[in-house]
């Protein structure tokens, strides 16, 4: 990882302009969060399969992808991969609390990548593709760690290692590139993989 005083000094400006984009699939706005719904951001390596993977999940009012966890501000993709920048690939999750929960989109995020492997997933290598679920409060904390701890007994029970996935804060959310915004759906044979153990939380 690289160290603050290492990091690439980013912009002042978005790389994707507030309230110019909207969710390809769902039709809604990418950066409004509705009265009453929730806010999760999770990484789980590349972020094309793994925003596809929520906006599919009932209860989802809309995703977006981008860069957190790191140092440079409003970063670009080149960047991010250049590995000089701190910052994972991330989904933001909105949510409505009445027809979904934080603890079913936790089981999503821990069953659809292997959150054993460090600074990677599969062939995508990197500190932009660690496993990291970034909390909005005490709430959210302590349903992360505690989905942790009952799925790890599961994952070592088959084989698998520690569980490395971060559970920080949330800190800013840079949205990426527009290109980047429900890539599978404009990109239907786009190439990235789900890397998921096959082990149910449940």
């Amino acid at each position: 990882m690289i160290t603050p005083e290492g990091a690439l000094p980013g912009r002042e400006r978005p790389i994707l302009t507030p309230g110019t984009s909207f969710h390809e699939v769902l039709g809604t706005r990418i950066d409004e969060v509705p009265d009453g719904a929730e806010v999760a951001y999770f990484a789980l390596g590349c972020f094309w399969g793994a925003e596809k993977l929520f906006w599919q999940q009932d209860g989802v009012i809309t995703t977006a992808v981008g860069y957190q966890g790191g140092f440079t501000p409003n970063p670009t993709y080149e960047e991010v991969c250049s590995g000089r920048t701190g910052q994972a690939e991330a989904v933001k999750v909105v949510f409505d609390p009445t027809r979904t929960s934080y603890d079913a989109l936790l089981s999503v995020f821990l069953e659809n990548h292997d959150p054993t492997q460090g600074m990677r997933q599969g062939n995508d290598h990197g500190t932009q593709y660690r496993s990291a679920i970034y909390t909005t409060g005490p709430e959210q904390d302590a349903a992360a760690r505690a989905a942790i701890a009952a799925y790890q007994p599961k994952l070592s029970s088959v084989g698998y290692g520690a569980i490395t996935t971060e559970v920080v804060p949330a800190g800013p959310f840079y949205y990426a590139e527009r290109y980047h915004q429900q890539y599978l759906d404009k990109n239907p044979n786009g190439y990235c993989p789900v890397h998921a153990t096959g082990v149910a939380c449940g």
